[in-house]
């Protein structure tokens, strides 16, 4: 059973930081390619960042590529997503996810945590 569950999510104004984080078994993270998405209201869930299950490749959503930083951290078992540059387009909920082999609809999800970025 994979379990995440995301935190660190707030209201911070544009041009702010905020860190997520995405907690998990040290079992998931080192078998599992975790990603971030977002969900904006009215619109569809998107990608924003990914890192492979042995830590060596990150990907990113053009749109944030250059502010956002994905890692990861083994010794707390927690995956991070640092925010930096927020712009109030970034405001969403912010979904932790995990799968075996890194799909665009992973298999595992968290229950989300709300970031809003005012103007």
């Amino acid at each position: 059973q994979v379990q995440l569950e995301e935190s660190g999510g707030g209201l911070v104004q544009a041009g702010g930081a905020l860190r997520l984080a995405c907690a998990a078994s040290e079992r998931t993270l080192r078998r599992y390619h975790i990603a971030w998405f977002r969900q904006s209201p009215g619109k569809e869930r998107e990608f924003v960042a990914s890192l492979s299950w042995n830590g060596n490749d990150k990907f990113y959503a053009n749109s944030v590529k250059g502010r956002f930083t994905i890692s990861r951290d083994l010794a707390k078992n927690m995956v991070y997503l640092l925010m930096d540059n927020l712009k109030p387009e970034d405001t969403a909920v912010y979904y932790c996810s995990a799968d075996l082999y890194g799909s665009i609809t992973p298999d595992y999800w968290g229950q989300g945590t709300q970031v809003t970025v005012s103007s």
